[in-house]
This record gives structure tokens, sequence and C-alpha cells, in this order.
């Protein structure tokens, strides 16, 4: 076969490089085909059917080492030459997209690839070979994706794992991992997966958010953005919450944008995934214990070690063990401002579940000391959640006032409230317990601003 020669292109002639044009994978400008447009399904089972022949054909180690536009050229000469007749019978636009799907599997993520170049999408969920769903604004459905075999599926999650140096196999049948442009990926292979392969991707498509983007998405009110400017820049210490896919992550990036450019930041995480707006910032990645089992790098170890870099600010991904204790004492101890995020479904459950970190962490602590840490440490706690639109709203800012008789007091500021006419921001009109610390900072003016919006837009 002529693609053996994959690497040495020899000297184009004018006609080869209309043909090069002819066959770039990029879409062609929007125009009416000279007839219906062969459906997806139909391009896609046509390339599956040709890929065997064309790996058959060709070095896909010298294939992989080309951009697409010289792959593209080289499978379009190939299908002139070796094609089938169902190719032959495709128009030219439609055996582009034939070229298009080749290339995605040669070098991309299959047929997953349109997902992952959709920027409507923010989820990508593949359950085995046959399920394939999408969230976009909020809402998942189900697509019409199919892989050839599941090891057409497992080839496209070693190959996700490998662009970061990791790998997939019966012996090391999970892996978390982030992918060059933020995406998280969550892989689980069989045995442990029945039904074959799971791939569960999410994408993080809003970057340089501000407080009044997310405000006029309606994920707050105005005056509820007002009072978290405030409460960022009075360096109060910030718990959010809310469960998987409510939005913790994007509002904690959004918070770091109000922290001034002087202070120096360090981020935690088990898989890097903030994308903090400021300049100075130390980024820091747990790592997993290795094949021979050793190598591991906990929260916890992270956590300690943040402490001795002159952090003004500790920002953890999110907490979910016995690095709490450390990042309540950095809290307490000189690093005023810090936050983090926590899987729970209310102010109340976040700070229970903080309280039972804290307990398996240090058993040997009184719970009455650990509630005085957890009190004194926290300043406020705000629960997001995605209601039933699809929307993600924040639905409780909670200040945390204290102690009292070894309970934690809390007093809601403000909350989502759902009636008939739809959602809507109840200010409770309270003083928060922090204002000392707004006081030190010069912003009681901003907070009162901001209360008093807040009820103002409650009369209305």
């Amino acid at each position: 076969m002529a693609l053996r020669a994959f690497g040495r292109r020899p000297k184009a002639s004018v006609e080869d490089k209309a043909d090069a044009v002819e066959a770039t994978p990029t879409p062609a400008p929007a125009q009416t085909p000279t007839r219906l447009q062969t459906p997806d399904a139909t391009i896609a089972a046509i390339a599956a059917k040709i890929h065997p022949v064309v790996t058959r054909a060709i070095d896909m180690t010298e294939a992989g080492k080309l951009n697409p536009d010289e792959l593209a050229t080289q499978l379009q000469a190939f299908l002139d030459r070796e094609g089938t007749e169902e190719t032959q019978s495709l128009t030219p636009f439609d055996r582009r997209r034939v070229v298009a799907a080749l290339i995605n599997d040669i070098k991309g993520l299959g047929p997953l690839e349109p997902l992952f170049q959709d920027p409507s999408v923010s989820d990508i969920l593949v359950n085995g070979l046959r399920s394939v769903y999408v969230e976009r604004r909020g809402k998942l459905t189900q697509v019409d994706i199919k892989f050839r075999d599941g090891q057409h599926l497992l080839r496209i999650a070693q190959r996700i794992a490998g662009w970061v140096g990791r790998r997939v196999d019966e012996s090391s049948p999970m892996a978390d991992l982030r992918l060059p442009d933020g995406s998280r990926v969550n892989i689980i292979i069989p045995p442990l997966a029945i039904d074959g392969p799971s791939i569960s991707i999410r994408r993080f498509l809003l970057t340089g958010l501000t407080l009044q983007d997310l405000a006029t998405q309606e994920m707050l009110s105005s005056p509820m953005a007002a009072l978290l400017r405030v409460c960022v820049q009075a360096r109060l210490n910030i718990l959010i919450s809310g469960g998987t896919g409510a939005g913790k992550t994007t509002l904690m990036n959004t918070l770091t944008s109000e922290i001034s450019p002087d202070e120096r930041l360090v981020t935690i995480e088990d898989a890097a995934e903030l994308q903090v707006q400021q300049p100075h910032v130390v980024r820091l990645e747990t790592r997993t214990m290795s094949a021979e089992g050793t190598g591991e790098v906990s929260m916890r170890a992270l956590v300690i070690n943040a402490l001795r870099m002159r952090p003004d600010r500790i920002i953890v991904g999110e907490v979910r063990g016995a690095e709490a204790m450390e990042m309540l004492q950095a809290m307490n101890t000189g690093h005023p401002g810090s936050m983090s995020t926590i899987h729970a479904n209310s102010p109340r459950d976040a700070l229970i579940r903080l309280e039972n970190m804290l307990l398996m962490g240090t058993a040997e602590m009184p719970l009455a000391v650990i509630r005085q840490q957890v009190a004194s440490g926290l300043n406020l706690v705000v629960q997001v959640e995605r209601i039933p639109s699809g929307r993600r709203c924040i639905t409780s800012i909670t200040d945390v006032a204290g102690m009292e008789h070894d309970v934690v007091l809390t007093e809601e500021m403000w909350r989502l409230e759902r009636g008939e006419s739809g959602e809507v921001f109840e200010n409770s009109g309270r003083q928060p317990s922090w204002v000392a610390a707004v006081d030190r900072a010069g912003l009681r003016a901003e907070l009162q601003e901001a209360l008093e919006a807040g009820r103002a837009e409650m009369a209305r």
C-alpha cells in the first residue's frame, strides 16, 4: 500500500496542492450541498468500516507525527485509490467528513472528538459502548455515539491517560487526571467497570468570570455579589459547599478575581482544576501511589508544606479528609482569607462533615475543641446548588457566628426562596458577626451598601 511511505512527502504538483486543500478536515464554509448531507451515523459507520484497512496500510507511528492537514492529505489520497464503493459514491463534502472521522480516531478522541470541540458541552459521560451523555446548560441528554468494540473505547481511554503520562490497564484500572486545557477526567475500566470502560470528562469552559458576570447569569443577585466581594477583600475565611456539578469550582475561581494582585496564593488540589486569576500563585497537586506502592503525596502533606511557603492565602480545592485540621489551623494562625470547597447539601451539613473529618484525623481531640476550631476558623459558608431548571445558583450565604454551649452558631444572611413566580433571593437583614474584620479592611460602607441593596431588592 502506498501509505507505507508516511513521513516522506514528494514534491507536490499544482494538482496535488489542490487535492490537499480539498482534503483538509476543517469544515467547509456554510453552503448548501448539491444533495442532502449524509447522516452523521452513516459517516461514522463508513469510517469505522474503513479504519481497519487504513491501520493495516499505514505506519501508525509515522502517522502520529503528522499534523492533521498532512494526515488528511494522505488519507484523502488513500480513499481515492483504495476506497470502497461507499466512499466513492459520497460527495466531496462527505468524504472530508469521513477523513475527519479517521483523523479523530488516529490522533484524537475518536467519536468523542466533536463533543470535545463543542463549546456548549460542559460534561461528557461515557457509560460503556453504547451509552454516551453530555451536559449542556445544566441538562443531561443522550447522544447517538457508538464505539466499534470494547478495544476501541479502551484505546481512547488509554490515549487520554497517555496525554498526561498516566496509564490505564488491568493492573491500574482507575485514573483521575487533568488534561492540559484544565479539563478533569476520570477513567475506570473492566474488571471494575462491568459494562465496559467508563470515561467522565468535566470541562471548564468559562474563564475570567467576575461576580457581576455570575449575577448576570442569575447565579446570585447583585447585592449578594457585592457582599461576597467585601468578604474576599476583608480576608474572611470562606467554605463553599454543594453537590457534584453545582458550580463550586466556578464560584471559587470567580472569588479569587477579587483578591489583591499583591498577595501570594498557594492552591492545593487532588487534580488541578482551579484557574486562579491572580499573578502570584503557586499551584500544588497531590500524587497517587505508583504501581510499586510508593511515591504517594497526600493533600495533608501538601497543606503542611504550604504553611512553609510564606502564603498570604491558602486555597484548598476540596477538603475531604485529615487535611481539614491543617487547613483550619492555617485559617486561625496567620492566613486569613483562605478558601476551600466541600461536598454537602446544606451549610449545616457542611459543618457536620467538617467535624467528622477532624474527628477522623484527630480522634483524641474532644468534640467541643473541634467545634471551637471550626467556629473560630470559618467566617462564611456559601451553599451552591443546581436547581431543577439546570441553572446553578447560590442558595444560601451563612454567617458562622461563633459558639454557644458547645454548638456552632450559624445565621443565614441570604437564601434562595422558590415560589410560584420563580426563584427569589431573600436577605435576612442581619448584621454579620465579622463586622470588625470588615472595619479593619476599611470596607464598612461597602458592606452596609450591599446589605441595604439586598433589603431594597426584597421590598420591590
